[in-house]
């Protein structure tokens, strides 16, 4: 299904906006922008068309003007009437700028200067013309068709005057002028949607903020390619439209990647299947308070999660990601939401959040992966729909990784013996001497009634004798602590998720709140 409609192109440089028409199909953005075409006849370029005039008794040349040199612009056609002369040549359309008037250069013109020039040019004008394409939103041509009508365009009157050049000007001839006609061998012109750019959406990436900035862009975002063509910024008449044509764009992004994950499995073995994988934007580290987000593209496969600083193309380049940690050793944890017209702290304690570090950037739909030795990523997504994906694929991910796993042993230390600790899906936590293998103590996961640590290498598990029912404490020492009480949680969750599924389900904070939304 093909989804088209109108929109600006924005350009950040001049600070104009052009209209243009999107296409969109379920694999490529289309941008198209208006141009006048040669239909019929001699194959002429429409690029310039020279046409003469013959000034009406009544109605004049039939068209008016909007422009000029002192609004940075040419003087553009703005309205064309009738049944009147400039209709009847067939070759004049709104939003052709005038180049010269009866061989005088008006490129750079006044708009006075033009509309004197016009008005004094006797009974016949001859005028070269070339479409605007890229004609300034601030000029408010109506786009006519074809395409859907638009009263978006012509609602409102310009800032910019328009000279009506339908009246008689100084004509020195009173009897009435045979009208303007286009001749029969003449070429035939039309205005027409042309494709200018063609955007494929496989792996492509849609960016709603101003660049380097938190700073959301006002109904506009931008869809950059794969290989890094952009869109432009994007801008849509409303709110409505924004978001309609923002979640248009992620289904369809979402739906191919979906396809090409599929693609891939076929390549893998069970234990090594892609789960999840998508664009986000990385908070990078030491950012002062402006905040700097860099894509990165984030995958969910087999036993890993990987960071990637452009999408996995090949096999091969798996093994080029920038960071690769095992799923057991990570902790996803959700940072904020936004409802609409709600601030995050409301929904923090609506939700029951608790902030654990300060976090001065604006934007909602944020998450962070905690890594080992006390690290983490700070993500942020487009879409609250998207960070639902990821929370709940980040879990099953993990609740496969460790049900393929079984058990995960670390090495550890206490009072000067090394130890080995066991995390087992099936048995809980041993701890055994790392040189005769003895059995020091063993728990089920049900018995582990909580946990302190020192936030460097030391921790304290407290756990229940089934017997006495009295609290035994167990200290033990670690290299990467972080990354083993990850692993706990990790086969903890998994645990409860596979005894009770329907209790995971309800703790997912982002698909709680989509669906109270």
């Amino acid at each position: 299904q093909t989804k088209t409609g109108i929109a600006l192109l924005y350009d950040e440089v001049s600070e104009n906006a052009y209209d243009i028409r999107l296409k969109l199909t379920k694999e490529v953005l289309t941008i198209q922008k208006q141009d006048v075409v040669c239909v019929s006849g001699s194959d002429h370029s429409a690029n310039h068309r020279t046409v003469t005039l013959r000034r009406q008794p009544v109605g004049g040349l039939g068209l008016s003007i909007k422009g000029g040199a002192e609004h940075k612009v040419p003087v553009v056609i703005s309205k064309i009437f009738k049944d009147q002369a400039a209709e009847q040549t067939g070759m004049l359309f709104i939003g052709d700028a005038i180049i010269q008037v009866n061989g005088i250069n008006v490129e750079s013109a006044t708009h006075e200067e033009v509309v004197h020039l016009l008005r004094n040019a006797g009974d016949e004008v001859t005028i070269t013309v070339q479409y605007l394409r890229e004609a300034p939103s601030f000029l408010k041509l109506p786009l006519g068709s074809p395409g859907p009508p638009s009263d978006h365009s012509s609602g409102t009157s310009s800032p910019l005057f328009d000279s009506g050049l339908h009246l008689n000007g100084n004509s020195t001839n009173t009897a009435p002028s045979s009208p303007s006609s286009p001749i029969a061998n003449e070429p035939k012109y039309e205005k027409r949607w042309l494709d200018t750019l063609s955007v494929p959406l496989l792996m492509a990436r849609i960016s709603r903020y101003k660049t380097g900035t938190d700073k959301l862009r006002s109904n506009a975002f931008e869809v950059l390619a794969l290989d890094g063509v952009s869109t432009g910024i994007l801008q849509f008449y409303t709110a409505q439209e924004s978001a309609d044509w923002l979640r248009a764009m992620s289904t369809n992004i979402s739906d191919l990647t979906l396809q090409n994950m599929k693609m891939a499995n076929k390549c893998c073995s069970p234990s090594d299947q892609v789960i999840h994988m998508g664009w986000v934007n990385e908070r990078l580290e030491g950012t002062d308070s402006s905040q700097l987000y860099k894509f990165k593209f984030l995958a969910l496969k087999g036993s890993s999660f990987y960071i990637f600083s452009t999408p996995p193309v090949s096999t091969l380049d798996w093994v080029r990601a920038e960071k690769i940690y095992n799923l057991c050793e990570v902790l996803f944890k959700i940072h904020k939401l936004w409802l609409a017209d709600d601030c995050w702290l409301q929904a923090n304690l609506y939700l029951g959040i608790h902030q654990d570090f300060d976090l001065e950037d604006q934007r909602p739909y944020c998450f962070s992966v905690m890594v080992g030795h006390g690290k983490s990523h700070y993500f942020n997504v487009e879409l609250g729909s998207e960070l639902a994906v990821w929370e709940k694929s980040f879990q099953r991910a993990i609740f496969l990784e460790v049900q393929r796993t079984g058990s995960k042993t670390y090495m550890c230390s206490w009072q000067g013996d090394t130890l080995c600790f066991t995390v087992d899906f099936a048995l809980g936590f041993t701890c055994f001497d790392s040189k005769t293998k003895n059995v020091l103590w063993r728990f089920k996961f049900s018995q582990l009634k909580g946990s302190s640590d020192d936030g460097k290498t030391r921790v304290k598990l407290l756990f229940q004798n089934l017997d006495t029912k009295q609290i035994e404490t167990k200290e033990l020492e670690f290299q990467d602590l972080t990354a083993v009480l990850h692993c706990i949680h990790s086969f903890i969750a998994a645990k409860v998720a596979s005894v009770d599924p329907v209790f995971i389900d309800s703790q997912s904070i982002a698909r709680r709140y989509m669906y109270s939304n």
